[in-house]
């Protein structure tokens, strides 16, 4: 690992203020020290030849005042240094949360939320040990040994010589012991990760766990993780302790020779007192700040550790907004516009063969279609597509004649209300989970919404209506109704392309039954994809199957009535 990592400073502009100022007070304490050490020097060299207390009030007076600078520029580098730190992961945390967001759910699903969540809470907060320990250590350990390897020098050469031959053993040892430290420190990191992703699952989980008996087995499995993750705490902070013995012990006998050398040619009369005082004083503040850098950078790895996985996440590109330099020339708008796919294929780096492949279709304004096929034909993987979570790895999508990556991703989104297998939905009420795409929605249209999904009856009787709380996720809800919530949002969004992924998968007959009856009057106006298990259920417009990525059959339903196209994909 770096002593420095420059990410950390290119990454976090809202520091550098506050690193500036540690910098500036890590100097100011570099000249107290060795002003404390001249006054020191003097005042006792005067006690011991018998100069009077009336003789010594000044240089007591300058060095109780140097005492206190010392102090404050201490406090004041450690507090600048806590600033730094906050900034850095306030900055850190949010350009996190909004790539992830930008990355989308389609690089979610490659990766364990549970461990993304560990990564910006108690990883990040490591750094407070990098930015307000180990930073201003390092300030004092380029300055304050280089500043006192003069001053010594030019009061005795050879005290000076000695100190500087044995300075360089510090950080060669700390260099050995840092080299070991490194893989200790990355698998405790992993295996934090992995206990904090893994805990997040099961809790998530814990019903369907309890409910099909597996609850035991994955607390074992947690225990397991636990274990593993105290097993390399333990040797990571035994290295520490270890590393610290070495490098105090290498201080301690290099400080001894220069003390054993200066008493001698103190007794052969070859050195002042004051000189010999200055140089005793000043040899442990030479090699103090190198301990101390040692030790602080065994506190801060695992901050910088996660601050490596972070850069890591912010380095993968996001699916481009627009292509470079492309330009519209006219606004999408989805209720004239056809949207073409020709020879689109779409491929997964971890998987061997194409999620999608070849693929060509057409969607016009007023059309149904329903996308069959069995699980992993990619149908998900085309509402993908259309989302823009990913991009085609061959082919082109067309809208209006124009290649969809020109349009604007915000703007193009706007347009799509979607309704996936498994929605969100938020600590909040459900008048305002109805109302997430559309937050100006009255009342009465977050009513009439609820009734078109067939989800007002139930919640009408619910304690609070629709002000009552769905608690995290909508955990207080059955499946059903979290799914005709999530309906009744895309309803209430009336945006001109509707994708629905399986919407009846977790209705009861007679809902799903009302529910299709719905879908002609309610899709006026508006493209609807639905992915659908059933096909049969589809009362209009076309049936895809898919299989595995290809389109292989195109059935004809019946004629839809004038309306916008509804494309049903099943998963």
């Amino acid at each position: 690992m770096k002593s420095l990592d420059p990410r950390l400073l290119r990454h976090s502009a809202a520091a550098r203020g506050y690193l500036a100022v540690t910098v500036a007070l890590g100097l100011a304490a570099t000249a107290l020290i060795l002003l404390q050490a001249g006054l020191l020097a003097r005042l006792l060299a005067g006690a011991a030849t018998g100069t009077g207390v009336a003789a010594l009030a000044v240089p007591l007076g300058l060095l109780a005042a140097v005492l206190l600078a010392r102090a404050a520029a201490s406090y004041g580098g450690e507090a600048a240094a806590l600033r730094a730190a906050a900034a850095v992961k306030s900055q850190l945390r949010r350009r996190l949360t909004g790539h992830v967001l930008k990355l989308g759910p389609f690089w979610l699903t490659r990766h364990r939320s549970g461990e993304v969540t560990t990564l910006a809470t108690r990883g990040l907060d490591g750094l407070d040990a990098y930015f307000a320990r180990y930073l201003p250590q390092l300030v004092l350990a380029c300055v304050v040994p280089f500043a006192v390897l003069i001053r010594v020098g030019l009061a005795d050469w050879l005290s000076g010589l000695i100190i500087g031959l044995t300075l360089p053993l510090i950080p060669l040892f700390a260099i050995l012991v840092g080299l070991h430290t490194k893989a200790v420190t990355q698998r405790q990191w992993r295996l934090l990760a992995r206990l904090g992703g893994h805990f997040l699952d099961v809790v998530e989980g814990l019903p369907t766990l309890k409910l099909f008996g597996r609850a035991k087995p994955q607390a074992e499995v947690i225990g397991q993780v636990t274990n593993e993750y105290r097993t390399a705490t333990m040797a990571s902070l035994r290295i520490a302790f270890l590393s610290g013995f070495v490098l105090d012990l290498t201080a301690a006998l290099a400080t001894a020779l220069v003390a054993v050398e200066v008493g001698l040619r103190l007794l052969a009369g070859h050195m002042s007192y004051q000189t010999a005082l200055l140089v005793l004083l000043l040899t442990p503040e030479a090699y103090l700040p190198l301990r101390a850098v040692g030790a602080q950078f065994h506190a801060s790895t695992e901050g910088a550790a996660a601050a490596r996985d972070v850069f890591e996440i912010l380095d993968t590109p996001a699916p481009a907004a627009a292509a470079p330099g492309a330009r519209l020339r006219r606004p999408v708008d989805l209720r004239k516009d056809t949207i073409r796919l020709s020879e689109v294929t779409l491929s997964y780096p971890e998987r061997d063969r194409d999620a999608l492949s070849g693929v060509s279709l057409s969607i016009r304004p007023g059309d149904r279609i329903t996308l069959a096929g069995p699980s992993g034909a990619g149908k998900s993987s085309l509402l993908t597509l259309l989302l823009r979570f990913a991009q085609p790895t061959s082919g082109r999508i067309e809208v209006g004649g124009m290649d969809l990556s020109s349009a604007p991703l915000d703007e193009w989104r706007r347009q799509i209300a979607w309704v996936p297998q498994h929605p969100y939905l938020f600590t909040a009420s459900v008048a305002d989970n109805i109302a997430l795409g559309q937050p100006s929605a009255s009342p009465a249209a977050i009513r009439k919404a609820a009734q078109a999904a067939g989800a007002a009856e139930f919640v009408e009787d619910l304690p609070q209506g629709y002000a009552t709380m769905v608690g995290d996720r909508g955990l207080r809800l059955s499946s059903g109704q979290r799914q005709q919530i999530a309906l009744a949002r895309a309803f209430l969004r009336d945006a001109p392309l509707l994708l629905l992924d399986e919407p009846a998968a977790h209705l009861d007959a007679a809902t799903a039954a009302r529910l299709d009856a719905a879908l002609g009057t309610l899709t006026a106006g508006r493209s609807v994809i639905q992915v659908s298990h059933a096909p049969g259920r589809a009362s209009a417009g076309r049936v895809l199957t898919l299989d595995q990525g290809r389109l292989t059959q195109v059935l004809a339903s019946m004629p839809v009535r004038p309306a916008p196209a509804l494309l049903a994909v099943s998963s």
